[in-house]
C-alpha cells in the first residue's frame, strides 16, 4: 500500500507532456510580446534621435547665416581708374524661382594655418542647387572665397549646410523705407548703392521632420551693424 502511494505522489509531481506544451507556449506568447516592445522601442528612438539630428542641422545652418549676414560690409573705397579695380566688396541678392540667392563680403573669415596670407574679410554666397549623390533633392549650399576679387559671385569653395531643402527665401527691411524687399545690390547703381538693410529675414523650408504631412519652414532674424558702406578717407584740414 504504501509503494502505491509513493507512485500516485510521484505522479503529481511531475508534468505531463499538454502542460509542458502550454507552458512553452505561453512564454513564446511573452517573449513574443516583449520582443516586440523592444523592436518598437527601438525604432521610436531611431526616429527621435534622426529628427533631433535634421533639427539640429537646420538650426545650426540658420545659426550660422544669421552670424555672418551680421558681419557683412560694403566699402565706399573705389579706384580712380576702374580698370585697375581687383576687389568688389558688397551684397546682392536676388530671386532664382521661389528660392534667393545672395553673394556678399564679410568680415567672419577663420584663418587655419599660421602665416596664411589671409585676413577675416572674405566673400560668401547661400543658394539652392541640386545635391551632388541625390539627384532628386535640393540643398542649400555655402560658397566661401577666403580672398575677395572683382567677382562678388563667383570663386571659392562649396560645401553643404542643410540637405534636402525645399526653398530658401531671404528678405530685407529697408531703413530708409521702412519695408521688406526680396531682393537687394549695393553695386548697381539702380539699387541700395553703398548701403546694407537693417535686418535680414532667413527661412528655410524643408520635407516635415516625421516623413510625413506637410512640408516645416524654419526661419530666424539678424540685422547689420554696418549698414552703410565703410570709407577710410583721411580727411585733412
Amino acid at each position: 500500500m504504501s509503494a502505491r502511494l509513493r507512485m500516485q505522489g510521484s505522479r503529481r509531481a511531475g508534468m505531463t507532456l499538454i502542460e509542458v506544451m502550454v507552458a512553452m507556449a505561453i512564454f513564446a506568447i511573452v517573449a513574443g510580446l516583449l520582443y516586440g516592445g523592444f523592436v518598437q522601442t527601438a525604432r521610436n528612438k531611431e526616429r527621435i534621435e534622426t529628427q533631433l539630428e535634421r533639427e539640429h542641422e537646420i538650426r545650426s545652418g540658420l545659426e550660422r547665416m544669421a552670424q555672418e549676414l551680421a558681419t557683412a560690409y560694403t566699402s565706399a573705397q573705389r579706384n580712380i581708374n576702374e580698370t585697375l579695380r581687383t576687389m568688389i566688396t558688397g551684397l546682392v541678392a536676388k530671386e532664382e524661382g521661389s528660392n534667393t540667392r545672395i553673394n556678399f563680403t564679410s568680415f567672419s573669415h577663420r584663418r587655419l594655418y599660421r602665416n596664411a596670407h589671409e585676413s577675416d574679410q572674405n566673400e560668401l554666397g547661400y543658394f539652392v542647387t541640386q545635391d551632388p549623390e541625390k539627384s532628386n533633392e535640393d540643398v542649400l549650399a555655402r560658397r566661401e572665397q577666403r580672398r575677395i576679387d572683382d567677382d562678388l559671385e563667383k570663386g571659392g569653395q562649396t560645401q553643404i549646410l542643410i540637405s534636402n531643402v525645399i526653398s530658401f527665401e531671404l528678405s530685407f527691411l529697408d531703413q530708409v523705407t521702412g519695408e521688406w524687399a526680396s531682393s537687394w545690390d549695393t553695386i548697381q547703381s539702380t539699387g541700395q548703392t553703398n548701403r546694407l538693410p537693417a535686418q535680414a529675414k532667413i527661412l528655410v523650408t524643408v520635407p516635415n521632420l516625421n516623413g510625413k504631412g506637410a512640408d516645416q519652414t524654419f526661419g530666424t532674424r539678424t540685422w547689420f551693424p554696418n549698414t552703410y558702406a565703410l570709407n577710410f578717407t583721411l580727411y585733412r584740414p
